[in-house]
């Protein structure tokens, strides 16, 4: 019996100390798609969310211990999570990727675009596209969106 309790001691004291373990293995970043958000729930409360690089990514506090991280660009940047006292919760790699799955990218020459086929192909705008592409896709999206309103 002494034992089962060192061992759920154990247990408890390692997700208090390690709190995001459960989202990323250890040392292993924590990823992301570009554009994309995701939920990350934590043990502790947390007060203070900081991301070395805001460029690559975003973090905010949903509630106490629930957080949502959005890619905004491909790289890596850390997450540092704070308690209400500023004793740190977390320290760990963010990693923000493209997504693949259903993305293909066409050249032609040196331009870039990207589409996104799912199931059928449409065009996305992914980092590292043609400007002129960008422009396009942006300008036919808020058409739709202000034929919709």
């Amino acid at each position: 019996m002494s034992r089962f309790l060192v061992i759920a001691a154990a247990t408890v004291l390692v997700s208090l100390v390690n709190p995001i373990s459960a989202m990323a293995e250890q040392g292993a970043p924590i990823n992301v798609n570009a554009n994309m958000a995701r939920v990350l729930r934590i043990n502790a409360p947390a007060a203070t969310v900081i991301v070395g690089n805001p460029a690559v990514a975003d973090v905010t506090i949903q509630d106490p211990q629930t957080l949502i991280l959005t890619g905004k660009s491909y790289g890596q940047t850390n997450l540092i999570v704070l308690d209400a006292i500023g004793n740190p919760i977390a320290d760990t790699l963010i990693e923000v990727v493209q997504k693949q799955a259903g993305t293909m990218t066409v050249y032609q020459g040196q331009q870039r675009s990207s589409l996104s086929c799912a199931p059928v192909c449409q065009p996305t705008i992914m980092l590292g596209d043609d400007p002129s592409f960008l422009a396009n896709s942006i300008s036919g999206s808020n058409l739709v969106s202000s034929a919709a309103n």
